[in-house]
This record gives structure tokens, sequence and C-alpha cells, in this order.
């Protein structure tokens, strides 16, 4: 029972030094291939356009089929840890998609590039903007829409109303213009009754009317009826 009981001890005793002992030996190999990857390099380098060699600015760049990578700056350089053989997706709005494999024969951990980006002619659908919420309220708009007269329109309509004038000037009165005399001498008539009649000898009005008369020769035009 006492020899069960020291083996059982010593077994115990030395349980936490092999733990110990494998801990280490498994963080000293981690170490020694994290130290010894020769693979990992610092990818260094500055985006430019092709035709203007000025730098882009905001390019998405990251390795394939991955999610690492970075951007460039206001001066389009980057830099980030990448492996050799990578291949390098350089993407930006307005450019064509660019990509780029490491070599892996760099014998230095650190590799610069200047990347050449070519712009890319953007196609995008037709758009139709209606100050209208409907189509057909456009299009009963656009039907009532009134479009002013040109020189040649305002010529035509002058002349139309000058005819009219000169065919009104030069034509006697008809049966309804002579009782539309009648009623507004009866109602002048009528508004002066019991009192002097106003006398158009020193109205404004009248002798503004007799003046743009003779001036339109309108006096001559009746005297040449009369005499023929």
């Amino acid at each position: 029972m006492l020899n069960n009981y020291l083996t059982m001890r010593k077994k115990l005793y030395f349980l936490p030094i092999s733990i110990l002992i494998i801990v280490f030996c498994l963080s000293s190999q981690n170490a020694s291939s994290q130290t010894s990857d020769s693979t990992l390099i610092q990818f260094s380098g500055v985006v430019v356009s092709v035709d203007s060699l000025k730098p882009v600015p905001f390019v998405n760049i990251f390795i394939k089929d991955s999610w690492h990578g970075t951007i460039t700056d206001l001066y389009g350089f980057f830099s980030f840890v990448a492996h050799k053989k990578d291949v390098i997706v350089f993407n930006a709005m307005g450019y064509k998609t660019s990509f780029y494999k490491i070599p892996d024969t760099i014998r230095s951990n650190r590799y610069s590039l200047i990347q050449v980006m070519r712009q890319d002619t953007l196609l995008m659908n037709e758009t139709v903007i209606y100050p209208w919420p409907t189509y057909e309220q456009f299009k009963q708009a656009f039907v009532d829409l009134a479009i002013k007269d040109d020189d040649l329109e305002r010529a035509r309509k002058n002349i139309i109303e000058i005819k009219r004038r000169i065919k009104y000037d030069d034509g006697g009165m008809d049966a309804s213009m002579n009782y539309r005399n009648y009623i507004d001498n009866r109602v002048s008539q009528l508004y002066t009754a019991g009192q002097y009649p106003v006398n158009n000898l020193l109205s404004p009005i009248a002798w503004a009317q007799f003046i743009k008369a003779w001036k339109d020769g309108k006096f001559k035009r009746k005297q040449q009826s009369d005499d023929e």
C-alpha cells in the first residue's frame, strides 16, 4: 500500500513538469516557424494614371480571394504585408481593374511597385426625369404649352389688326352700331337731366380724342368719301 502511494506521488510530481516542457516545445516551434517564413514581404508602391501619371487616391488594393489589403492615400501611396506569389487586385472608380502577381524570386523582404491604371468609361442606363408625377400629366402639359410667337408671326398679326382697323374706319355704321350710338346718347341725356348738359369743349378726354382722330387723318378720309 505504501509503495503504491509513493509511485502515484512521483507521477503527480512529474506531470506539471511534462506539461511545461510540451508547451515550451510548441511555442518554440511556432516562433521558429514565424521567423523562418521567408515568403512574407512588405509590399509598397504608388498608383498613377496612365495618361497623366498623376497619383490616384483611394484605390482599393487587396489580395485576391482574401480580405487582406489597404487603400491608397491622397498621394497614391500604399503599403501592407503580403506573400510572394500573391495576386494583388487594384480597383478604383473610373478605372479598369488591374492585377499584379508578386514574383517569387525576391530575395529581400521589401518590394516596391509603380502601378499604372487606365481610365474606364462607365455606361449608365438612360434616366428620364419629368417634373410631373405621371407621364400622362406631362403629355397634357406639353400639349397645352403656349409657345411664344416669333417675329414673323407677330408681324402677321399686326398686319391683320391694321387691315381690320382700316376696314372699320372706311366702313359705315350698321344697324347695331346705330343702336349703340342711340343708347349712348339717351343715357347721356338721362344722366344730365335737370342740369346743364356736359360741355365737351372743356373735356380733356374729348380734346384728346379729337387730336388723335385729326392725326390719323379720319377727317380727311371722311371729306374724300363725301366728295365722291
